[in-house]
């Protein structure tokens, strides 16, 4: 029996009622233990345009991503913005970047952990698609790298900024390579 979703999916995609909608969803493990590489369930394109389920609760877990989103949050910037890196000891983040192209840095922030201060980095955009799952006591930082991009992310907790850590985007403890040298900056991250 074909759920609501996969009859909407039916419907947008215009295929006859007895289709079947299979997910793609793809799920890779990172160098940083919890942080984890996904290609969402559907991504679907045709001569209209695209479409893209971003979020799936069903599919997820059956991929092992067993988190509880709360919240949703969207941020809208242009060329050379860098946000971040900020992060939290308890809120798991699932980021996507549905418009434009965003360079990610995320950065294990857990003093107790053996890969304390190590890094990664990943190119998101509309394009490929790609999403990232950050786990808690990790740092979080995108620069925009096109000319205006959206970054989306669920989290598992509601925003409490007292809560949060900040990791200066350049600070050398952490040896963190960006591509450009001279980002736009809040005064927040800045400092």
């Amino acid at each position: 029996m074909a759920t609501a979703t996969t009859k909407a999916l039916r419907w947008w995609f215009g295929s006859p009622p007895d289709t079947e909608i299979m997910s793609n969803m793809n799920v890779k493990n990172t160098r940083l233990p919890g942080v984890l590489l996904i290609t969402p369930p559907t991504i679907f394109e045709d001569f209209r345009g695209s479409y893209v389920e971003l979020y799936n609760e069903e599919e997820y877990r059956r991929n092992g991503i067993d988190v509880k989103f709360i919240q949703d949050d969207m941020s809208t910037s242009t060329r050379h913005v860098l946000r971040g890196l900020h992060g939290d000891g308890h809120t798991h983040k699932l980021i996507t970047c549905p418009i434009g192209k965003i360079y990610v840095i995320v950065v294990n922030n857990d003093p107790s952990h053996p890969q304390y201060r190590q890094w990664e980095s990943f190119t998101l955009s509309e394009s490929n698609r790609l999403q990232v799952l950050v786990p808690p006591l990790h740092g979080l930082g995108h620069l925009v790298l096109s000319d205006r991009a959206v970054f989306h992310y669920k989290q598992s907790s509601y925003y409490h900024r007292e809560s949060q850590f900040t990791i200066r985007w350049n600070d050398p403890a952490y040896g963190l390579w960006w591509p450009i040298s001279a980002p736009i900056l809040s005064q927040r991250d800045g400092s």
